[in-house]
């Protein structure tokens, strides 16, 4: 029944009178002349109600109040009151549609199977009981036709009603279920991961100063320790911080931007740590970076860092990276590469990790797409950032991520796989 309800919607009230006009005055011109002529006052009759329709199509309880009167006048004036009739009629399924009261509806109903009736006044008792049995059609059909479309406009709007509850309920566990996971995620960082890195924080610091007689090198290296297990035990708190208040002002924005002038100097200090670390970085950054947008430098940032600590991990110590960032077009080309020549120190844990995994993630987030392999005796990962961000596929037609390819083992003493 729905299209019943889109044929009748209270939008197309004028298009209907317009039709029903339309329709009676075919029937004057071209029905009602097989019975006989149309009379002058039939004529007049028809056309006030045709005007009273049009007038009155947004007001359905004064229309079926005047289309009742004019029926009414008819009735004792004209042979055929059909139009009047049938004006009358639909003026009550417009009411019976649009009425907020059903007190309204049946009152409307009973006075309009009163004006009928009075047309059976002084007629014999068959005539009369066939009188009552077209109150049927002229009554009985726009009654239970408007209320049918009145219930199905309620039962549709019911559903509309339980499926945005529904919609709202399960938006609403899934909430919860989240703030559930980031609080036991929190949990987890304040109690395990921030806990040791404080207590190496200390560790080093207490070091430092018990060590007074240390060779300056050692020294340096100390705070070198120091400082970044600080800068790492700073930036825990805060990564607690907003996954326990995700309504923040901030939010996970503080965790996905950079300011655009202080990335210069972020990949200058961690080239600088690189370097500190035994490796050497030859590093060609464009000033252009400066004017990036803040969650792509952050990404140029973060991909540098793991990207030289990588370095340092597998291709060891004393190796030659080459750094290079560029901006062309708006576009971000980024790339770091190592000869795999250096030394590996034998404390350092085999591979397993998930550092390409977690680069390829923050690229593909920005529309881009990482490389990494093999180059020669090293290893080279590099990226191109688009300069717009197109917006993330749906996951219902999004393709599976592909996994990443394993990290083949190069020639030398590189053996282990990218944290």
């Amino acid at each position: 029944m729905g299209w019943v309800a889109r044929l009748f919607g209270a939008r197309d009230t004028l298009v209907r009178m317009v039709l029903l006009d339309l329709s009676g005055i075919g029937y004057l011109l071209f029905g009602a002349p097989v019975t006989g002529a149309p009379t002058a006052a039939q004529w007049v009759l028809a056309v006030i109600a045709f005007a009273v329709a049009l007038v009155l199509h947004r007001r359905p309880l004064v229309n079926l109040l005047a289309q009742a009167a004019l029926l009414a006048v008819a009735i004792p004036l004209v042979d055929d009151v059909t139009i009047n009739q049938v004006g009358a009629s639909w003026a009550l399924l417009e009411l019976t549609m649009r009425a907020r009261r059903p007190r309204t509806i049946w009152l409307a109903a009973g006075l309009l199977a009163a004006v009928d009736l009075t047309n059976s006044i002084g007629d014999p008792f068959r005539r009369v009981l066939s009188g009552v049995f077209g109150l049927l059609v002229e009554v009985g059909v726009p009654l239970l036709l408007g209320l049918v479309i009145r219930t199905t406009r309620e039962l549709a709007r019911q559903a509309q009603d339980r499926a945005e509850a529904e919609q709202r309920r399960r938006e609403s566990d899934s909430r919860a279920a989240r703030a559930d996971e980031r609080s036991a995620i929190a949990r987890e960082l304040h109690d395990v991961v921030a806990h040791h890195v404080a207590s190496m924080v200390l560790r080093v610091g207490v070091a430092r100063h018990v060590l007074t007689d240390l060779d300056p090198r050692v020294g340096e290296v100390f705070d070198d320790v120091h400082a970044t297990g600080s800068a790492a035990l700073a930036d825990l708190r805060r990564l607690v911080e907003v996954l326990r208040n995700p309504e923040g002002v901030r939010g996970d924005a503080a965790l996905t931007a950079i300011e655009p002038s202080a990335l210069p100097a972020a990949l200058g200090a961690a080239v600088d740590r690189a370097r500190q670390a035994g490796v050497v970085v030859e590093a060609d950054i464009d000033p252009a970076i400066g004017s990036l947008d803040a969650v792509r430098g952050l990404a140029v940032l973060r991909l540098t860092q793991e990207a030289l600590t990588n370095v340092a991990k597998h291709a060891g110590t004393s190796a030659l990276a080459r750094l290079s960032v560029g901006v062309a077009d708006g576009a971000v080309h980024w790339e770091v590469s190592d000869d795999g020549g250096g030394w590996l120190p034998a404390a350092v844990p085999s591979g397993g990790g998930h550092g390409i995994t977690g680069m390829r993630e923050r690229v593909e987030v920005l529309g881009g797409r990482l490389e990494a392999g093999p180059t020669g005796r090293g290893w080279r990962v590099r990226t191109v950032l688009p300069a717009a961000v197109p917006p993330p596929p749906s996951p219902a037609v999004a393709p599976a991520p592909s996994a990443p390819r394993e990290r083949e083992a190069p020639v030398g003493p590189r053996t282990a796989e990218p944290a």
